[in-house]
Formats: C-alpha cells, sequence, structure tokens
C-alpha cells in the first residue's frame, strides 16, 4: 500500500489535532521524543495511540542493520544488502523543522502552535519532494516516515475499519469466518497496538 504525497497534505489539512541518536532515534525523555510527539500531533489521526505508533517506528530504526542481507523477492535469486539508516538524514530534518518554527516566531518546532507546526511540515514534505509515503521509511523525511509507517501499519488498518482485524498477525483458521471484534474504546478514544511486524524487508 503506497500513499500518495497529494493525499498526505490532505491528511494534515483534515486530521483533527489535540495533543538521535545518531544511529537512531529514541522513544524514552529528552527532546527527541517531544520533536517526535509534536510531529504526530500533526500528521498522525487524533483517535490513533500516537505514542504506540512513535515506539513502533523508532523501533523499527532502531533495529535497521546497515549492510545486513535481506531476502530476495518472490521469484529473483539476488540477496540484497540493506543501505544506510533512514535515521542518519533525521538529525538535519529536526534542526530544518527548527530553524522553520523559529522564523514564524516561535521558539523551535514543539514550542510552534499547532497551525504553524502543520504549515511547517506540509513545506517540509515539499521541499523533500515525498511522491508517496512508503511502508519502509527512506529518509526522504522524517514526518512521511512516521506517517508512512502508520498508515502501513496494522494498526491503523484496525482504525481504519473499527475492528480488531490484525491485519500482520499470523491466525489460524479457527473463527475466521466471524466478524473481526469492534474496538474497544476508552476515554482517550480506541485502544489499538501495532502487531509488530518487520517491515525492514
Amino acid at each position: 500500500m503506497a500513499v500518495s504525497r497529494r493525499d498526505a497534505l490532505k491528511t494534515l489539512a483534515v486530521v483533527p489535532l489535540s495533543a538521535i541518536r545518531s544511529s537512531g532515534l529514541q522513544a524514552g525523555p529528552g527532546d527527541q521524543a517531544a520533536t517526535l510527539l509534536a510531529i504526530a500531533e500533526v500528521v498522525l489521526p487524533a483517535e490513533a495511540d500516537r505514542k504506540a505508533a512513535i515506539a513502533a517506528f523508532t523501533s523499527w530504526i532502531d533495529n535497521y542493520k546497515e549492510g545486513a542481507d535481506t531476502d530476495h523477492g518472490y521469484g529473483n535469486t539476488r540477496i540484497r544488502a540493506l543501505g544506510p539508516s533512514p535515521a542518519r538524514n533525521y538529525a538535519a530534518q529536526i534542526a530544518a523543522l527548527d530553524d522553520a518554527a523559529r522564523a514564524k516566531g516561535a521558539a523551535n518546532f514543539v514550542a510552534a502552535p499547532l497551525d504553524v507546526r502543520r504549515t511547517v511540515i506540509e513545506q517540509a514534505i515539499a521541499d523533500a519532494k515525498v511522491e508517496r509515503l512508503s511502508a519502509r521509511p527512506t529518509g526522504a523525511h522524517i514526518a512521511a516516515d512516521l506517517m508512512g509507517h502508520y498508515f502501513n501499519s496494522s494498526a491503523a488498518a484496525d482504525l481504519c475499519y473499527r475492528a480488531n482485524i490484525a491485519r500482520d498477525a499470523c491466525r489460524g483458521l479457527e473463527g475466521s469466518e466471524q466478524r473481526p471484534r469492534p474496538l474497544r474504546s476508552s476515554a482517550s478514544g480506541p485502544r489499538i497496538t501495532d502487531t509488530g511486524h518487520d517491515r525492514r524487508r
């Protein structure tokens, strides 16, 4: 599944809003976590579990092994090695977000109002010439990579259909004739979790 840049920019305009390490990302306390959450508040649905989406994204990045062999595709016997980590580009991209936010009067990107953050990210994605959102982070831009990783996830599919489809789970035939159960609701919205499906290959 791939999402066009046009659809992505439409998403930025209509999504309801509520609320590096050199080799990867860090989901724990600190500026990195705050920046990722500030990005997620703009580009991910308000009903999504944004913290879980960030955790899944950072886990993917942190477990990326440059130069590791990948499985060959169906009908292709050539083994390919993974290229440089997408996270190599993120520090400069985050710095650029901060600079753009400061140009609009904010202390930095995290401190900027949501409408300013949206404008900054829209321009950053356009400048990066991101045409499609890949399930596999590419490094083109951290916001596009977070969007692509989430919107191609099992959690996003569940939220879209408001059902526990668990698309990437390995399930047997038992109960397969039954409709998926509706998502459990809570005061903060549906509780959804990703299956941790590895999309590096």
